[in-house]
C-alpha cells in the first residue's frame, strides 16, 4: 500500500509531481475537459472512490490530503461554472457530507498519522468547517491573494 492518499486529487494541481508513486490518488469523478483559458484538464484517479465513504481497510496510511470541494451548488442544475468543473462542488447537506469525509480520512489513517486539510472560504467560513470534526487541528497558514485557502495539519492520536 502506498503511504500516502489523496481522498479527492482533481486535477492533482498542487502536486510537484502529478504521477508521484508514493500517493494513491482518488477521486469520485473523471473528467477531461478544455478550460476556459484553452489548457487541458484532466482528473483521473487511481481509484474512482467517494471521500465519504473511501474503499480501504482502517489505518493504513501515513497522510492524508484531504482538499474537498469548497464550492456550495444547487443539485438541480447543471454545473457549467469553470471553477466547479474545475474543482467539484458540494450539494445539499454539505456539513453531513464533510463531517463524513473527516470521519473516513481519520479512519484510515495511521496513529500519529498526519491529515493535510486545504480549504477555501469561497462560499464557507473555515471556522464552520473546524467543527465538522472532534479532531483539534495542530497549526495552519493561510494563502491565495486574499488569503482566502487554508492549509491546516491534523495528527491521529
Amino acid at each position: 500500500m502506498k503511504p500516502v492518499i489523496d481522498v479527492c486529487c482533481g486535477g492533482r494541481m498542487f502536486y510537484f509531481d502529478k504521477k508521484d508513486d508514493r500517493v494513491l490518488f482518488c477521486d469520485n469523478r473523471q473528467l477531461k475537459t478544455i478550460l476556459c483559458d484553452g489548457r487541458d484538464y484532466e482528473i483521473n484517479p487511481d481509484v474512482l472512490a467517494d471521500f465519504t465513504a473511501l474503499p480501504f481497510d482502517d489505518e493504513q496510511f501515513s497522510l492524508v490530503v484531504f482538499d474537498p470541494p469548497h464550492l456550495v451548488h444547487n443539485a438541480d442544475t447543471e454545473i457549467t461554472g469553470w471553477q466547479q468543473i474545475k474543482y467539484g462542488a458540494l450539494h445539499g447537506d454539505w456539513k453531513s457530507e464533510l463531517r463524513k469525509g473527516f470521519s473516513e480520512c481519520f479512519r484510515v489513517l495511521k496513529p500519529d498519522g498526519v491529515l493535510i486539510f486545504k480549504w477555501n472560504e469561497t462560499d464557507i467560513k473555515v471556522s464552520e468547517i473546524l467543527k465538522l470534526t472532534p479532531v483539534k487541528p495542530i497549526f495552519g497558514h493561510k494563502s491565495g491573494k486574499r488569503s482566502n485557502t487554508h492549509w491546516i495539519c491534523f495528527i491521529k492520536d
